[in-house]
């Protein structure tokens, strides 16, 4: 994810005009329901000032399908008529839909996305061998998938008591150690490869169990252990999902949780907080992490503006403020402060508010915006 928001930000170092879409995805409604649908998407595009060749882009791109399964959400960024990003999460959109027109993208909602697309790694072993799939949350299908097939011979066999049975007993422990040994080298090179936020174990107890004592300690801090045997026929996948859901959410709250503790380091002056020393941390290129509240992002146009500015610093208070940029208009605060914090290198996280299902929408004021920096005053 960090290579994708450095190309992200290398486009956003392009001029515009550009076209922002942030819509749901295709999802399984009939042709007629389909078309009409794309149409609410593409005729206020004009009226947001996107010229028809990007609007017919648009048509065609949503018109196409994201292959993902409903509910699902689409991203995309036009320019000239030509798509140059587009991007498609499983799940409910977060927050409202985005159809904008501006020298600057709108790249906030794409990042807000991202954010919950956390990488992790699943095994699913059994004594015989494994399958590891490498998964990231939200994009609807596994990545890399390996099957490690070990040895199997004794291990289905029945032998009769006495010593002939303990000597069986001691080569099928052999065989189960071999095997695991083979999946725990497996999943210590995809660790060091793929760099997964968490490796959910699951599968048969005894093979669990050999793994976890097998695997690198790097790897083994990133364990997760789950009790279900999902390679047995007919095995439930639901105590499996639920583990995968709880663990990708806990990372991105320890990661805003990191971040504020930084923040807070040596009595507050290792962060910045609010949105006007946001700024002076992003015009002096110090911020590391920038955490915004999911209430700010929704303000959206209702909320305070910032300039977006074409070059270094990236953002300013206003259009007239003497700085060494020109301006490209005004954005939302969170918008703008997001664009700002990608092209100085910063990483830009969403506090989503943690409602139970079925709750109403917290009514509190957003939290102000916080930001971890890169060194402390007076370091």
């Amino acid at each position: 994810m960090a290579d994708a928001n450095h190309d992200l930000a290398e486009l956003l170092r392009q001029p515009g005009p550009w076209t922002t879409v942030l819509t749901d995805g295709r999802g399984e409604r009939p042709r007629q329901e389909e078309v009409a649908k794309i149409r609410a998407v593409t005729d206020p595009l004009g009226d947001a000032g996107a010229p028809e060749a990007d609007a017919q882009a648009v048509g065609d791109a949503l018109a196409a399908g994201d292959g993902l399964p409903s509910p699902s959400t689409r991203y995309l960024l036009v320019r000239g008529g030509e798509v140059v990003l587009d991007d498609a999460f499983t799940g409910q959109r977060l927050g409202a839909e985005v159809l904008a027109h501006g020298d600057a993208p709108r790249v906030l909602p794409l990042l807000r996305h991202r954010a919950g697309a956390v990488p992790y790694l699943v095994v699913e072993t059994a004594r015989e061998g494994a399958r590891l799939s490498v998964r990231e949350a939200h994009r609807g299908s596994a990545g890399a998938t390996q099957e490690i097939e070990g040895r199997t011979d004794s291990l289905n066999k029945v032998q009769a008591g006495g010593w002939s049975h303990r000597r069986y007993q001691n080569h099928s422990e052999d065989i189960w150690q071999h095997n695991q040994s083979e999946v725990a080298d497996a999943v210590d090179r995809l660790v060091r490869e793929r760099r997964p936020r968490f490796v959910v174990v699951a599968g048969d107890v005894r093979a669990r169990q050999l793994l976890l004592e097998k695997l690198a300690p790097a790897s083994r801090e990133l364990a997760l252990e789950v009790d279900a045997h999902t390679k047995a026929e007919g095995s439930d996948d639901e105590a499996l999902e639920q583990a995968i859901d709880d663990a990708v959410n806990g990372a991105i709250g320890a990661d805003i949780d990191d971040a504020r503790r930084r923040a807070a380091e040596n009595d507050g002056a290792a962060g910045a907080r609010g949105i006007g020393e946001v700024i002076d941390a992003l015009q002096q290129a110090r911020v590391d992490t920038l955490v915004l509240d999911a209430r700010l992002v929704d303000e959206g146009e209702d909320g305070e503006s910032l300039a977006a500015l074409d070059a270094e610093p990236w953002v300013a208070r206003s259009e007239r403020e003497e700085l060494p940029a020109g301006s490209l208009g005004y954005l939302p605060a969170a918008e703008a402060l997001a664009r700002a914090a990608l092209l100085s290198g910063a990483r830009v996280l969403i506090a989503e508010e943690d409602l139970a299902e079925g709750e109403a929408r917290d009514d509190r004021p957003a939290a102000e915006p916080v930001a971890a920096l890169r060194w402390a005053d007076g370091g």
